[in-house]
């Protein structure tokens, strides 16, 4: 296991044990998507964007010129876990386009302002993607 999969499986601990508080992290989510490849659950810590009832996603990668692993599986399989506090949903994520992404980018940017220097520092556009919670 690499330094990275050790901190994330920490993280990922900590998220539940103490229902979504990590200390000295920003408030997190933790998205479960299928691996493209391997097709086994693979969790990713992320940051928690809030947009009206629904969690954005930013697949920022810190403004990598490659998508982060979770935003490939979950082109190949959409159908996604989302645990926030604990609260947990499934949902099918839905990446946005045009104008729902500019808005969508920009509501990311509020709540992390770092996004737009990432975005800035890379040549690919940074996916958002949404996660609709399940109607009631």
């Amino acid at each position: 296991m690499n330094t990275w999969d050790e901190r994330n499986k920490a993280v990922i601990e900590e998220f539940r044990t103490h229902e979504g508080h990590v200390k000295g992290w920003a408030p997190l989510i933790l998205l479960t998507t299928t691996g493209a490849k391997s097709g086994r659950p693979r969790i990713a810590p992320l940051m928690l964007v809030t947009d009206g009832d629904r969690i954005l996603a930013v697949a920022s990668k810190g403004g990598h010129p490659k998508h982060p692993e979770w935003y490939l599986n979950l082109l190949a399989h959409p159908e996604v876990m989302v645990e926030v506090g604990s609260e947990k949903y499934a949902t099918t994520a839905r990446i946005l386009t045009g104008n729902e992404r500019e808005q969508a980018f920009r509501r990311a940017v509020e709540v992390f302002p770092p996004y737009g220097k990432y975005q800035k520092n890379t040549t690919r556009e940074i996916p958002v993607i949404a996660l609709e919670r399940p109607a009631k």
